[in-house]
């Protein structure tokens, strides 16, 4: 064993020994020794955002810290499984730093494991080059993802490229932002496992953070990919706000019979870690898993999966 392993096997070796009362103020006593401007800007983002639940200390509100001890002491065995899955120590090292940070807000490991060599989804570690790829972007946003998977392997290297997205306002920008590219189909649609219709809930934040519901009066459409796309898929991009693991069930025929490389974001939830890896070796069991990190040093987001 080296030293990551060895650091990660002790960490779940505490978190075990603890009962979920034991946890929960092991964490909230590790919080409240937080910086105290830090500790605020973490409460803010927490309730800014509300994927991870609320922090309101006036009034003894720690759902965040609640929904993480719950997390931890339900699903360790699943964390332990997705450590032994994922193919290097810089993957392995990020979940271990993301888990510790849970735990005692450890935010030096965090930001040993910032990527700051690639692009967001690109590692060219891991995907070192693309030809003739059929790429579908969920969540395009404005067309960024796509314009750096352009810069990063040229305008040749894809056959054709599928953009959703469900703002209308930044569908606009999107369209406008991809017009001189050929071979874009931009749709005006989300992504799940079922053909509904839903609204979408403008962030207060940013209009990447809106929120979507299942609405029969929605004006947006939700489709699945395997009935919304025909020809063969060889990258999925997902970034959908809490959505990824409906639409990897909407998909499912795709990954079976296409094996597409899979770029998901794994933090909207805090299940999403394990359980996204978990749905994909289920699908296809040929898959091996990488972890790659984009977000700050004090609390894990902008978390990647990609799955080969």
């Amino acid at each position: 064993m080296n030293n990551i392993d060895i650091k990660f096997k002790n960490l779940i070796s505490e978190i075990k020994s603890l009962n979920n009362y034991e946890l929960y103020y092991r964490i909230r006593s590790s919080f409240e020794k937080v910086y105290p401007q830090t500790r605020e800007n973490m409460i803010n983002f927490f309730n800014q955002f509300l994927y991870w639940g609320k922090i309101d200390i006036d009034n003894n509100n720690y759902e965040e810290i609640e929904l993480k001890v719950k997390e931890l002491k339900e699903h360790l065995n699943d964390f332990e499984e997705l450590y032994f899955l994922l193919e290097d120590y810089r993957s392995k090292k990020l979940l271990y730093a993301i888990i510790n940070n849970w735990y005692c807000y450890d935010f030096k490991t965090l930001s040993e494991v910032q990527e700051k060599c690639y692009d967001d989804y690109f590692d060219l570690d891991i995907i070192p080059s693309c030809k003739n790829e059929v790429l579908v972007d969920l969540g395009a946003y404005t067309g960024d993802s796509i314009v750096s998977y352009i810069n990063n392997y040229g305008i040749d290297s894809y056959k054709k490229i599928y953009a959703y997205e469900i703002t209308p306002d930044t569908f606009k920008t999107l369209e406008s932002n991809l017009e001189n590219y050929s071979n874009i189909d931009c749709r005006l649609k989300g992504v799940g496992s079922s053909n509904v219709t839903i609204a979408v809930s403008n962030s207060s934040v940013d209009a990447s953070a809106n929120t979507v519901k299942i609405d029969s009066n929605g004006d947006i459409p939700m489709v699945t990919l395997d009935e919304d796309i025909t020809e063969k898929i060889t990258i999925i991009k997902a970034d959908i706000e809490g959505f990824e693991q409906d639409a990897l069930i909407g998909a499912k025929k795709h990954i079976k019979e296409d094996h597409p490389k899979l770029l998901i974001s794994v933090y909207h939830k805090n299940e999403d870690l394990w359980k996204i890896p978990k749905m994909i070796k289920e699908i296809d069991s040929s898959y091996k898993f990488y972890l790659r990190y984009h977000g700050g040093a004090i609390y894990p987001t902008e978390i990647t999966l990609i799955a080969i």
